[in-house]
């Protein structure tokens, strides 16, 4: 994998910090302590690694030209992806204030995605660019929602912006990865689904691009099973892992009860005059889940001197292409003979599925990833114990 060489793109000032503004005589919204950010504390530094992308998008008057012309009104676009997820610090306390409830307090992290398309590795293509803010929202009594939540917010170049809450889970071990569709349904009937030949890898003459698959094919990096499921990725990636937990976030912008916040919302041109029953393209619902997971990694440390400079080595693994984790190893002690320790660092997943409405059908828009620390990650005193 080709390493993207992207830092956060904005940073808070740094005298600047949220929180309530005080009277002259009381200080009483100051917190003596700065709300728990939950399982975004996971969220810290750069994150950078592969996915893959699948979007149906309209092909009504559209400049791209296939190598056979294939008559459709619609186009089944696969990318190959890189991607850096970045995040900025925390935001501190940040004052929600209420009326029927009390002031709830949430904290939260600045976030920045950036995706490349790099099916063809000399000709890569920005296709993504997501500024936004993850935040944790404490339980509230109105509306009665007796557990911690999040929520991510995001805007989207296109003209779409997101608010998508959900709960979070702790796992031991490795996450349960479920199917993902990507086959169109009738509006509003999730059961009524109708595939196109786009969706089926041997052919050679579809909308589609890449139109022939047959060297992705080869090479296993587009398969029919990943076409079939693109989560298909994200449990091959896994599968040769130690996985010691997981934190599962679940979020949506339409939310099961108790929680009924969120949504979506466009500008005129993706909802077009007749947004209600043809619109260009409007993104109505976004879903996803993100799985961030405590990795253990086992590799060789070679002969070493203290005061020597540190080494940076990678982590072994499991196929060509997968990212991986590289460690700073800096031993307080004398290794006479290379020795074998174990490391856990964090890995970041995620499946995200947006439903875009055109031509009377929803069309399942799948993304999935797999990131790691683009830094190198410290080897903690503990390992040399």
């Amino acid at each position: 994998m080709t390493k993207q060489q992207l830092q956060p793109a904005f940073a808070l000032p740094s005298d600047f910090r949220f929180g309530a503004v005080s009277t002259a005589t009381t200080f009483r919204d100051r917190l003596s302590a700065v709300p728990s950010l939950g399982p975004l504390t996971a969220f810290t530094g750069t994150f950078h690694g592969s996915g893959f992308n699948t979007i149906f998008r309209p092909d009504l008057g559209s400049p791209t030209k296939l190598p056979i012309p294939a008559n459709s009104d619609n186009l089944l676009e696969l990318n190959l992806t890189q991607e850096t997820l970045s995040f900025s610090p925390a935001l501190g306390n940040v004052p929600n204030r209420g009326e029927v409830q009390p002031d709830v307090f949430l904290n939260g992290v600045p976030y920045l995605q950036v995706i490349q398309d790099v099916t063809i590795p000399s000709q890569s293509v920005g296709i993504h660019f997501e500024p936004g803010l993850w935040m944790s929202m404490p339980k509230t009594t109105d509306p009665n929602v007796p557990d911690p939540t999040v929520f991510r917010m995001g805007s989207i170049p296109h003209g779409t912006t997101i608010e998508a809450q959900g709960t979070f889970t702790l796992i031991n071990g490795k996450p349960t990865i479920k199917p993902v569709d990507i086959t169109p349904f009738d509006i509003g009937q999730p059961s009524q689904k109708i595939p196109f030949p786009s969706q089926t890898l041997v052919n050679k003459n579809t909308a589609r691009i890449p139109q022939d698959l047959t060297s992705f094919a080869a090479a296993g990096t587009i398969t029919q099973a990943m076409l079939d499921d693109p989560n298909t990725l994200l449990r091959n990636h896994i599968q040769a892992q130690t996985i010691t937990s997981t934190t599962a976030i679940t979020i949506s912008t339409q939310p099961a009860s108790p929680l009924f916040g969120g949504g979506t919302d466009n500008v005129a041109f993706l909802l077009g005059d007749r947004q209600a029953t043809n619109p260009n393209a409007n993104a109505v619902e976004m879903d996803a889940i993100f799985w961030i997971e405590t990795v253990e990694y086992t590799f060789e440390v070679p002969i070493f001197e203290p005061g020597q400079p540190p080494l940076i080595i990678p982590a072994e693994t499991g196929a060509a292409g997968q990212p991986v984790p590289e460690f700073l190893v800096n031993p307080p002690v004398a290794i006479t003979a290379p020795r074998q320790i174990k490391v856990a660092a964090t890995q970041i997943q995620y499946s995200q599925r947006v439903l875009l409405n055109f031509n009377h059908l929803s069309w399942p828009h799948v993304s999935v990833a797999t990131l790691v620390p683009a830094s190198p990650v410290p080897v903690p005193a503990a390992a040399w114990a």
